[in-house]
């Protein structure tokens, strides 16, 4: 049965067709024959107890020279049976909540939100990896940063990140005594008015940080090992990282198979882990992406497995 297929994201004509998730999604939804509608950016919106949104009929093209074409803008309330694929890019600043806000109403009203709303709000990307903390490294968050200072000092070395950001910015590496961890720290909480996170310092990171995909809770086969170039410690894609596929070790199925069944509890059907060496660092829940390099490397379909699940 042919699905009206919404998609809520960034941009379209900014996005970089070769290594976009939610493109992989749009060209398996309309291989599929699904109806894909196109969320104008801002297009969210209540009317009453309503969730609408300014939609354009979409068709998508694996083709550089011109990816996508929009028909005519309406408006249109969300309906039993539509598909709302939410992937929008971080920050979740007050903008994103509200929209998953407006989304919650779409999912009362009988609309299939992937990734469900609630989950958005409730799963920090950051913070989320702390539900597990047997599968991750020694880590703290303060907004006290002589606290923080002190765990530098325990562990001798440690990343230090803000929890609102995305593709490896404002991630800092300092050890004890780096002369430029006071304003490290201070820049990282704004003077003790934010959180921050401090992780032990992984040295696997030469080797990789890995992105293990989940749908509905099931581990891809392979991974996104993405290896730090140069004098970058970072391995992140958006930071220069170089992407490497690999099969998942037994660890990294073990920790799948911890984090998966709460991810699927919680309506999040596609989720990407940050793995590095042994330890989950992150829970990706708002857009996870590597789908193009992974399918592009093994010959899989992995936007396929989603809208297996989707369908069913």
């Amino acid at each position: 049965m042919s699905l009206e297929v919404i998609v809520v994201m960034d941009p379209i004509e900014s996005i970089t067709i070769a290594k976009d998730s939610t493109f992989a999604m749009l060209l398996e939804a309309q291989r599929r024959g699904h109806r894909l509608h196109y969320v104008l950016p801002g297009g969210l919106s209540m009317d009453g107890g309503v969730a609408q949104a300014l939609v354009a009929p979409l068709q998508v093209s694996d083709d550089a020279a011109g990816w996508f074409k929009l028909g005519t803008a309406s408006q249109r309330a969300f309906r039993v049976r539509d598909v709302v694929l939410m992937r929008r890019d971080p920050p979740v600043d007050a903008d994103y909540l509200h929209d998953t806000l407006i989304l919650d109403a779409a999912r009362m009203a009988g609309a299939n939100v992937v990734n469900d709303p609630r989950g958005l709000r409730d799963l920090n990307e950051k913070l989320a990896a702390l539900l597990f903390p047997e599968c991750c490294p020694p880590t703290l968050v303060s907004r006290n940063a002589a606290a923080l200072k002190a765990f530098v000092a325990l562990h001798g070395e440690a990343v230090l990140k803000p929890l609102d950001g995305m593709g490896g910015r404002s991630i800092f590496r300092a050890s004890k005594g780096d002369s430029n961890l006071n304003v490290i720290l201070e820049t990282l909480t704004d003077s003790g008015r934010h959180l921050a996170m401090a992780q032990r310092y992984l040295p696997e990171i030469t080797e990789g940080d890995k992105r293990i995909l989940l749908v509905d809770g099931v581990p891809v086969d392979y991974c996104l090992a993405r290896i730090p170039q140069g004098d970058e410690f970072r391995g992140n894609l958006a930071a220069g990282g170089r992407g490497e596929g690999r099969p998942l070790s037994e660890r990294d199925r073990w920790i799948a198979a911890q984090v998966g069944p709460e991810m699927v509890k919680r309506g999040m059907r596609f989720v990407g882990l940050d793995v590095i060496g042994d330890y989950l660092t992150e829970v990706n829940v708002t857009s996870p992406t590597c789908i193009r390099e992974l399918d592009a490397q093994f010959g899989l379909n992995i936007a396929g497995l989603l809208f297996d699940a989707i369908e069913q």
